[in-house]
């Protein structure tokens, strides 16, 4: 077994607004093994998620698996609401490259 980063694993690591005081994130898989051996892993946690995004794990409001499309999704509450001051990426799409960093052993 191998570390790889989710960006390598990854077909579709994207983030996005869900509303002005969220944001989600999406990660997609073509092959169904990596997806399971991630979905298996207890990598994916509130706790992980809530450590690489300086947020608390009360601000995760979804965390959910998709079997069927070989994807997972996480929603959390943006510190900053879209387009106010001080919000340095109004469509939140730059948000999944901490995810994307995450080691996982493949």
């Amino acid at each position: 077994m191998a570390k790889r980063k989710l960006y390598d694993l990854a077909k579709v690591l994207r983030s996005k607004n869900s509303g002005p005081f969220s944001i989600t994130l999406d990660a997609l898989f073509s092959d169904r093994e990596v997806y399971e051996a991630i979905r298996d892993s207890g990598l994916i946690t509130r706790e992980r998620i809530a450590g690489l995004y300086g947020i608390t794990q009360d601000a995760i409001t979804q965390l959910v698996f998709f079997d069927a499309a070989l994807g997972f999704k996480i929603t959390f509450d943006r510190k900053i609401s879209s387009g106010t001051c001080m919000d340095s990426d109004v469509y939140g799409a730059q948000q999944h490259a901490p995810l994307g960093e995450l080691e996982i052993e493949i």
